[in-house]
C-alpha cells in the first residue's frame, strides 16, 4: 500500500484483512471439530476422480479467458492468445487479495506493456466480471429452490424457464449496454468506447456459461464419488448449478478474496441435501483446493507462454 493512502483506505484494508482472518479461523475451527469424519470422506476420493475434477477446474478459466478476450477485441484490442493468457491468468491472481479491484488493476497495468490502453483493459475486466457473474447467476438460480426448501422441490423447471427468459432480456445488447454504462458511471469509470455488438455478447456469454458448466461438472464428479446414490438431477442441480450459485454469491461478497467462506458455505448448504455433512465438507474443501491449484497452473502457464513467445514486453 502506498504512502499516499488515506486513513479511511487504511481502515477499510485493515477491516478486510480482519474479516478474512475471522473467516479462516471459523472455517478451520469447523473442520477441526469434524476432522475425523471429513478425513474419512477425503480418503474415499480416488486419484482418477481428483485428476478429472482438476482437469475440469483448469479448463474453466481457459474458457473464461476466451470470453474476456472476445470483449477486449470488440473494444478494439485483438491480443494474440499468448499475451492475452498472460494478462488474464496472472492478473486473475489478484482476486485472492481482499478487495474488489485488484484483478482489474493488475490486468490494466500488464495491458499497458502490450500497448492496450489502461482504460480499455480496465473496462474489459469490469464488463467481464459483470457478465461472468450474470451467467453464473442464471445457471445457479436453478439451485435456488433447493437451497430455500432444503430438499427436493418441483419448482426447478419453472425456475429454469424463468432464468432463460430473464437471461434473454438482460443480455439484449441495447439493455445490456445501458446497464453497463450506468454501472461504470456509478463506479466513476470511463464509459464504453462503443456498445457491445450482439455477436460479441452472444459469443462471450457462450464461453462464460461453458466455463461455469465445466467447473460445476468438476464438483458433480466429486459429489458422485462420495454420494453414488445421488440421481443425475441431483448432480446437475446441486453440483453444477449449485456451484455456479455459490460462486456467484461469492463474487458479490467483494470484501473476501475469491468469495472465501461465502462460496463454500452456500455450496455446503446445497450439498447436504444429497449427502452427509462430513461428505459435503470434504467436497467443499477439495473443490476449493483444486480451484486454487487450477488458478496457479494457468497463471504459471500463461506467464511462461507469453515469455517464451517474447510477447510480454519489458514494460517501462
Amino acid at each position: 500500500m502506498s504512502g499516499s493512502a488515506t486513513p479511511r483506505t487504511r481502515l477499510l484494508t485493515a477491516a478486510r484483512y480482519g474479516l478474512l482472518a475471522l473467516v479462516l479461523v471459523a472455517v478451520l475451527a469447523a473442520l477441526a471439530r469434524n476432522w475425523d469424519q471429513v478425513s474419512a470422506e477425503l480418503a474415499r476420493l480416488g486419484w482418477p476422480v481428483l485428476g478429472l475434477s482438476l482437469l475440469l477446474a483448469t479448463l474453466a478459466p481457459v474458457l473464461t479467458l476466451l470470453g474476456w478476450r472476445r470483449i477486449l477485441a470488440e473494444l478494439g484490442s485483438d491480443l494474440h492468445r499468448a499475451p492475452a493468457a498472460s494478462v488474464f491468468f496472472v492478473g486473475q491472481l489478484g482476486k485472492y487479495v481482499p478487495g474488489s479491484v485488484w484483478s482489474v488493476l493488475a490486468q490494466a497495468e500488464m495491458g499497458v506493456r502490450l500497448g492496450v490502453p489502461r482504460r480499455r483493459m480496465a473496462v474489459t475486466s469490469l464488463v467481464s466480471i459483470v457478465l461472468a457473474a450474470l451467467c453464473g447467476g442464471l445457471v445457479g438460480v436453478v439451485a435456488l429452490p433447493r437451497l430455500l426448501s432444503r430438499g427436493h422441490t418441483g419448482a426447478t423447471g419453472w425456475v429454469l424457464a424463468g432464468a432463460l427468459a430473464l437471461g434473454a432480456v438482460l443480455l439484449w445488447p441495447p439493455l445490456l449496454n445501458g446497464l453497463v454504462e450506468r454501472g461504470l458511471r456509478l463506479l466513476r469509470r470511463p464509459p464504453l468506447e462503443h456498445g457491445l455488438g450482439a455477436g460479441a455478447v452472444l459469443e462471450t456469454v457462450g464461453w462464460f456459461t461453458a466455463a461455469w458448466l465445466c467447473a460445476g461438472v468438476g464438483v458433480a464428479v466429486l459429489v458422485h464419488e462420495l454420494a453414488p446414490a445421488a440421481s443425475l438431477l441431483d448432480l446437475v442441480v446441486v453440483g453444477v448449478c449449485g456451484f455456479a450459485l455459490a460462486s456467484a454469491v461469492g463474487q458479490v461478497s467483494v470484501v473476501l478474496p475469491a468469495g472465501l467462506g461465502v462460496r463454500d458455505g452456500v455450496l455446503a448448504l446445497l450439498l447436504v441435501t444429497v449427502m452427509p455433512a462430513s461428505a459435503a465438507a470434504a467436497v467443499v474443501v477439495v473443490a476449493r483446493f483444486l480451484t486454487v491449484v487450477a488458478d496457479l497452473v494457468v497463471a504459471g502457464g500463461g506467464w511462461a507462454w507469453g515469455r517464451r513467445h517474447h510477447l510480454l514486453g519489458s514494460g517501462r
